[in-house]
């Protein structure tokens, strides 16, 4: 047997016995019960165990499992945090394990997709990449018109393998849903693997950032680089020199986190209105603050395509839960599939489970800090706790999937950043049915 196919099995081998580990312990766990422990206690560590063992095999699966794990960050998202612990730490390693392509690998790569002469359509290209992304790298060259450009270059093999690994997670559907009881999780991976073949294709990220581009052409406060060239598996484009944004959670000032935050916050509000689409990786190392005050946006790989602008519910749901009207957001919440038709909720307790994320739109300011998310993250991850319960029996449809991830992912971000702003002026500004009277 070759060592690829070696490989693909062993991969689907790890993935394929996790099953069998949950029936052992559910066997374990009803043994536990009739031995007179108390069964919330017991499903408890019952959902621990089988989430340790999930993440931890998903945690050695090389090749798409970085990517992966971005994309199930939504699974992670909805379980307490000492059970998700185990799988962020088992993705950093992985992350800071990954070697760059040597030297002569680049060049094929630019040869198979640029062409033979792919050197003469560059007057300096520099070697060593100046940044990894998930499924590629970056490096920094100068297009033959003197264009300082970054190029994009995706790692061999990266797609069959993240692919394969997703098809391999659709079977385990059962499982999350041990996990998630209201998650109708079957076709919430086939959006997955939907949006994760799209990314692959660099082609598709040229035209996704040359709308964008245009979009923010000429705007004061955000730029989009240009697109100058690409293939399926290389992309080229203008460079940008600022700061990242984690250089601002790191080192900036007070005004430069505040600067950030409200851009950030902008961009991601103004997209699907300007561009029709919504840039879903908000990852501190895509956004930079420029000299000039502007947020500079890369990586356009992941995006969700909102023709009308984002979807009018959101508006009108935060909208009804800042009213206070408990059965008009569950109504809402139903129609748009968040709460199954089986599962049965109260009203007020949804509310209740809500009204705390709404405080960010409830003033005409607000500070997202480290201490606020993890007040949150204790609220709705401790298992014992009335809102985490709750949480687990809501479902996420697949339509809201990237709109999720970016929302959590730059809630994120925003409280690394620690900054000041009038979100709330942002949402009525850009988010249909978001049209609630400003406070005076």
């Amino acid at each position: 047997m070759s060592d690829i196919p070696r490989r693909a099995v062993t991969r689907s081998a790890k993935l394929a016995g996790l099953p069998l580990g949950v029936a052992g312990r559910a066997t374990l766990g009803l043994g536990k019960r009739i031995g007179g422990r108390p069964a919330e206690v017991v499903a408890a560590e019952l959902q621990a165990r089988t989430a340790e063992q999930l993440f931890q095999v998903l945690g050695q699966l090389k090749g798409g499992a970085m990517k992966m794990g971005q994309a199930l960050s939504v699974f992670e998202a909805a379980l307490p945090e000492e059970v998700a612990a185990p799988y962020r730490a088992a993705l950093t390693k992985l992350q800071e394990a990954a070697p760059p392509l040597p030297a002569t690998t680049v060049h094929a790569v630019l040869a198979k997709e640029l062409g033979a002469g792919w050197r003469e359509l560059f007057t300096a290209f520099d070697d060593t990449p100046a940044a990894a992304a998930s499924i590629g790298q970056v490096h920094r060259a100068v297009w033959s018109d003197g264009r300082l450009v970054a190029v994009k270059i995706q790692y061999p093999g990266a797609g069959p393998a993240l692919l394969g690994d997703l098809r391999q997670l659709g079977r385990l559907a059962r499982m999350f849903s041990s996990l998630t009881p209201g998650l109708d999780v079957k076709p919430l991976i086939a959006e997955l693997e939907k949006r994760v073949a799209e990314e692959l294709d660099y082609r598709l990220e040229a035209t996704s950032q040359a709308a964008f581009a245009a979009a923010y052409d000429g705007d004061d406060e955000i730029t989009v680089p240009a697109v100058v060239a690409g293939s399926e598996r290389v992309l080229v484009t203008e460079w940008i020199e600022g700061k990242p944004l984690s250089h601002v959670i790191a080192h900036g000032t007070q005004e430069e986190r505040d600067r950030a935050s409200l851009l950030l916050a902008r961009f991601l509000f103004s997209g699907p209105v300007l561009a029709g689409l919504l840039h879903a990786d908000p990852h501190p190392g895509n956004f930079r603050l420029l000299p000039d005050g502007r947020l500079g946006v890369i990586d356009f790989g992941a995006v969700d395509r909102l023709p009308d602008g984002a979807p009018e519910p959101i508006g009108r749901i935060a909208r009804l839960a800042l009213d206070g009207q408990a059965e008009a957001v569950l109504q809402a919440l139903r129609d748009e599939g968040f709460v199954k038709p089986t599962i049965d909720v109260d009203a007020q307790a949804l509310l209740d489970y809500l009204d705390p994320l709404l405080e960010p739109v409830r003033a005409n300011e607000f500070r997202f800090d480290r201490p606020w998310l993890r007040h949150q993250a204790l609220r709705l991850g401790d298992p014992r706790s009335p809102a985490a319960q709750l949480g687990r029996q809501l479902n996420l449809p697949p339509s809201y999937l990237l709109i999720h991830r970016v929302t959590m992912g730059t809630i994120g971000v925003l409280c690394q950043l620690g900054g000041r702003a009038d979100y709330r002026s942002e949402m009525e500004r850009w988010q249909p049915g978001f049209a609630v009277p400003q406070l005076g």
